[in-house]
């Protein structure tokens, strides 16, 4: 099985100006490790453009896989899924369907309500997980299985 790179991304004005520690990057990067990605600290950004700025970044520095959390909601600042789509080649709707509907399906009426968005920037997937430890958590169950077969397939691998 192959290593591959991934990073982690956190949209919180809050976390990135210090008001408090950001405690969702820390069960992604748990989860991807648990996984056998190669991924590092998370980075804590502010909502909006410097969500892009770090996700371009990552991917420059060799990420396969790009998970953020935060910023995927409806209140003014949530922007996450505005920059990830710009910078996106190709959509990939079915991913942030399933996570909406896992979380749906497990009683929390308000992941309906999360605009995240997946697709692939260059060879690396994308994937906008809620801010929530909940919401985390449950995205986590269903990228986590289906992770390294999409990044196996968008370098062109049969399946």
């Amino acid at each position: 099985m192959s290593t591959y790179a991934a990073a982690v991304v956190v949209a919180s004005n809050r976390a990135a100006a210090g008001v408090y520690d950001d405690t969702t990057g820390p069960l992604i990067v748990e989860a991807l490790r648990a996984d056998g990605w190669d991924v590092g600290d998370p980075v804590v950004v502010p909502d909006g453009d410097a969500v892009g700025a770090a996700i371009s970044a990552a991917v420059s520095d060799g990420a396969r896989a790009v998970l953020t959390t935060g910023g995927t909601g409806l209140t003014p600042t949530d922007l996450t899924p505005e920059v990830t789509r710009a910078l996106l080649d190709r959509e990939v709707p079915g991913i942030a369907d399933a996570i909406r509907a896992h979380g749906v399906g497990k009683g929390v009426a308000t992941a309906a309500l999360s605009r995240g968005v997946a697709g692939t920037v260059g060879s690396a997937l994308v994937v906008n997980l809620p801010g929530s430890r909940g919401g985390v958590k449950d995205g986590l169950a269903v990228v986590v299985p289906l992770l390294r077969h999409a990044v196996e397939q968008i370098e062109g691998s049969d399946h």
